[in-house]
């Protein structure tokens, strides 16, 4: 994960916090993440993070969740460094 760095089976994460979801130029979004209004933030991935189909249903995410608080932490930390 990279500033501008391509799309792969994902969006590109850079900068992910503040930004809108769905919005990542180039990534083929589902209409459930394009239309959810969602701004993330540390609140809205600690609770997506714990089970993405379930917080936001009709996703294309093929991600079963981390159910260990202090991994998902980890994660935000990590992404929240990143841009």
């Amino acid at each position: 994960m990279v500033q501008g760095g391509k799309n792969g089976q994902g969006p590109n994460l850079w900068g992910i916090i503040g930004r809108e979801s769905g919005q990542v130029a180039g990534f083929a979004y589902s209409a459930a993440n394009k239309n959810s209004g969602i701004i993330w933030s540390d609140k809205h991935l600690e609770v997506y993070l714990q089970d993405p189909k379930k917080y936001m249903p009709g996703t294309k995410m093929v991600f079963a969740g981390l159910k260990k608080a202090e991994d998902r932490a980890d994660l935000i930390a990590f992404l929240k460094s990143r841009g």
